[in-house]
């Protein structure tokens, strides 16, 4: 019964993400969805400024501190492995939930591209972005990153595999296209409003911050395999700034032959 009822909450979870990322898309780009980033009645400038950045601090802090190895150590103390991270993505979910419902829009116009063009390939290349987010996540493992293959193997009684280290597709000429796909998703708009600079400016400073994070545990997780592939593949800018990885020094290289 357990197990069915894991299985049923990361279901659910991962439905109220799937709503929440194709909410994200209309509110971002202004389209379909009930309240845009920059739709409803604008408040005081202080107001604004100070209701969205608590926002956006609120979905950071969630975001970061829940994904720390640490919390994970001490969270799963109190809950169950196989729903750990179903739980992270219902939290991140509601976190933005509650900032789509809350954002302040500041409609004064940064840019505005009027030549209709132009304005479509912005649009095109926004659209363009969110695809890249959704197709990275499928290029790993798209349902054990949001819980679903969790729940799954615990109702069958089966441990999770091993994580091993890998780089399919576009993780060869990026180390985060994901980031590297909200980015483009953000800043690529043909209407760029002050309240949309914000949001875009501040995701993407919470964006370097979590990389710089997230690689730091996956330093720990795997070593000098993920050292070597550091060196060898940009962060987010799909250039190289050299032909190969430097050598790994001889007690790394030993570590690595070792395993």
């Amino acid at each position: 019964m357990n197990r069915i009822v894991s299985l049923l909450y990361g279901l659910f979870a991962y439905a109220v993400f799937f709503v929440t990322f194709l909410y994200a898309v209309g509110f971002v780009s202004g389209r379909i969805v009930p309240k845009t980033i920059d739709s409803g009645v604008p408040a005081p400038l202080p107001e604004a400024l100070i209701v969205n950045l608590a926002l956006m601090t609120l979905f950071a802090l969630q975001h970061s501190v829940m994904a720390r190895p640490a919390f994970k150590r001490w969270w799963t103390q109190y809950v169950s492995k196989s729903i750990e991270r179903s739980t992270y993505v219902l939290m991140a979910s509601l976190a933005l939930i509650l900032l789509f419902w809350q954002w302040r829009p500041i409609p004064a116009t940064v840019w505005q591209v009027e030549e209709p063009l132009f304005a479509a390939w912005l649009t095109a290349l926004s659209f363009v972005g969110w695809l890249i987010v959704l197709a990275s996540t499928f290029m790993i493992n798209h349902f054990e990153l949001f819980g679903l293959h969790q729940v799954v193997n615990n109702l069958r009684g089966k441990p999770m595999p091993h994580m091993r280290f890998k780089t399919p597709a576009l993780y060869k000429l990026v180390r985060h296209p994901i980031y590297l796909g909200f980015i483009i998703a953000f800043w690529a708009t043909p209407h760029m409003t002050v309240g949309h600079l914000l949001f875009a400016a501040v995701t993407t400073g919470y964006i370097l911050v979590g990389i710089f994070l997230e690689e730091r545990d996956l330093v720990d997780l795997f070593g000098d395999e993920y050292r070597t592939y550091r060196q060898r593949v940009s962060m987010l800018i799909p250039w190289r700034k050299s032909a190969q990885a430097a050598p790994l020094p001889p007690a790394s290289r030993k570590a690595s032959l070792s395993r």
